[in-house]
């Protein structure tokens, strides 16, 4: 029997970026997951805090060239891979010169401060979805975590609904305990339909605030199942995946729940 695949779309991963919760969590789930004998790839944005020499990155011509128009301007995608060790799991970095070097203003490893978050959450949502297509390498789930890919499941399932990369694809929407972002620009959700995004599937979000809470919906109202991996897991979001009749799963951030992702990712596959 072939292995089931999985493909993680992470913010941060170690030892790519300094250790945090979610850095380590970046790399020991998938290589948990890895152990367990599931075919396993991830991807993460290339911030410019990852040293690209000493982790051995180097760019994937046959990915990289595509253009995304956001606001009237041409932002060009590079696509780099590495061997995540020991386990030699490859990670696929998402770059582009205007988004992701690093700004002597940052206050974190992700930016979270910038004031084009959403240019970046869109361009990095969308060059996922849209590297995962070319890759021909259907996953069994889906795994997003994170601000910085919550537009990732909108991608998969409207704007590429017709791939069959994605055709039997789960997809779990993960919540971590991120730093606050910078208010988002009020006009993303305009911005988001110059890319392709039809209007009728951002209905839903035109009357609430373009804030990170319309994100997790965002991510929610398109996923297959939602996990809450922090602290203290949002009432009203987990209201709203509840309501939604997704299967959610709630862990402690500070325990090893590896076997409990393998229980529920075998839960959405049976």
């Amino acid at each position: 029997m072939a292995k089931q695949r999985l493909l993680y779309v992470s913010p941060e991963i170690a030892p790519y970026l300094p250790a945090t919760e979610i850095s380590r969590l970046g790399k020991s789930l998938p290589t948990a997951m890895h152990s367990k004998k599931y075919e396993v790839r991830t991807f993460m944005p290339d911030f410019g805090n990852v040293n690209e020499r000493r982790n051995q990155l180097h760019e994937v011509i046959r990915l990289s060239g595509l253009n995304v128009c956001i606001n009237d301007t041409d932002h060009p995608l590079i696509v780099k891979v590495a061997s995540l060790q020991p386990s030699r799991i490859q990670v696929y970095f998402i770059d582009n010169d205007d988004y992701f070097q690093k700004l002597d203003s940052d206050v974190d490893a992700v930016g979270s401060n910038r004031e084009d978050n959403d240019e970046r959450i869109i361009f990095f949502s969308r060059t996922t979805a849209e590297t995962a297509r070319k890759l021909q390498w259907e996953p069994a789930v889906m795994q997003v975590s994170g601000w910085i890919g919550s537009l990732v499941p909108l991608y998969v399932k409207k704007r590429f609904s017709d791939s069959e990369s994605f055709t039997n694809t789960k997809i779990i929407y993960s919540l971590l305990d991120e730093a606050p972002i910078a208010p988002l620009d009020t006009e993303m959700l305009r911005k988001m339909e110059e890319d392709g995004i039809n209007p009728k599937d951002l209905e839903a979000f035109r009357n609430i605030p373009v804030d990170i809470t319309m994100l997790h919906k965002i991510g929610i109202s398109n996923a297959d199942a939602v996990v809450f991996n922090n602290h203290t897991p949002d009432p009203e979001l987990l209201e709203y995946a509840k309501s939604a009749n997704l299967p959610v799963l709630i862990l402690n951030p500070e325990e090893d729940n590896a076997d409990k992702y393998h229980e529920f990712y075998q839960s959405l596959l049976a």
